[in-house]
């Protein structure tokens, strides 16, 4: 499978555009819609690039929901998988709950464990509570 325009919308609604590199909430270098891959102080790049970057850093994600998730999604569940791993990292996805839950088929309870994921540099943080809210909420959904 791979991430919608519904999904590629949700990354970018909660990421912003940024063309100027800078420093998260976790203070990590970052730029474009939240893309951090060898992102240094002072970078500068174009829109194009910032869209190539966000295509990039999906097709990572996509790659880790479709290899890490072993039962059927449908396209609205998979678009919240793949925000929540690009957000969260791919390697945090994979050691999820949230992915143990889906993979023993329990869908009931997968949504209420995004809200698991809302701390960066050990604070809760409002944005990430709203974009967990925003994935469950996605999850939950009718496919799109």
């Amino acid at each position: 499978m791979t991430i919608s325009d519904k999904g590629l919308a949700l990354v970018k609604s909660f990421e912003g555009l940024r063309l100027a590199a800078y420093t998260d909430s976790a203070g990590i270098w970052t730029i474009g819609y939240g893309s951090t891959a060898n992102v240094k102080p002072g970078m500068v790049i174009t829109q194009q690039q910032a869209d190539d970057r966000l295509r990039a850093d999906m097709a990572q994600a996509e790659h880790a929901v479709n290899i890490g998730v072993r039962i059927a999604l449908n396209q609205s569940q998979f678009d919240a998988l793949c925000d929540f791993a690009f957000n969260v990292g791919i390697g945090n996805f994979l050691k999820s709950s949230l992915r143990e839950v889906l993979n023993e088929g329990n869908f009931v309870d997968a949504p209420a464990l995004f809200s698991q994921w809302t701390k960066a540099g050990g604070k809760v943080l409002d944005g990430l509570v709203r974009r967990r809210a925003a994935e469950a909420a996605l999850f939950a959904s009718p496919t799109t």
